[in-house]
């Protein structure tokens, strides 16, 4: 089964950017004027997930919870120390978790659209 993870946005280009440089992800394709929408997906070669980013001419307003992350695994300390780097170098603010076990196992920041994203270290080996 492959997993796709799909999400409206107002700023396409803005969450491109901030999914592929600063989280290392890659585009792996995308789409224009699609019955009115634009989208990118985006993720890693050869895995099995992707997310998928949209934008139209509606303008939304999000409505994530506390509760609402998305949690990557990096693979090696290298990988973990590289995304804190440019986390680091972009500026981007760390915030503490509702959920404790995110703020003892990972760090929490949020992307240019105020939705949650943890980096464990969990699986690093």
């Amino acid at each position: 089964m492959t997993f796709r993870f799909a999400r409206h946005t107002n700023n396409l280009e803005v969450l491109q950017s901030f999914y592929c440089n600063v989280l290392g992800l890659e585009i792996l394709g995308g789409f224009e004027n699609h019955d009115g929408y634009d989208g990118v997906f985006i993720g890693k070669p050869h895995e099995n997930w992707h997310l998928e980013f949209t934008k139209s001419t509606e303008i939304i307003e999000f409505n994530f919870g506390d509760e609402d992350i998305l949690v990557f695994y990096p693979n090696s300390k290298l990988e973990y120390e590289i995304v804190l780097e440019k986390l680091k170098l972009n500026a981007v603010e760390l915030i503490k978790a509702k959920n404790p076990y995110w703020n003892e196992n990972g760090i929490l920041f949020l992307d240019p659209d105020g939705y949650r994203i943890a980096i464990s270290h969990l699986k690093i080996q």
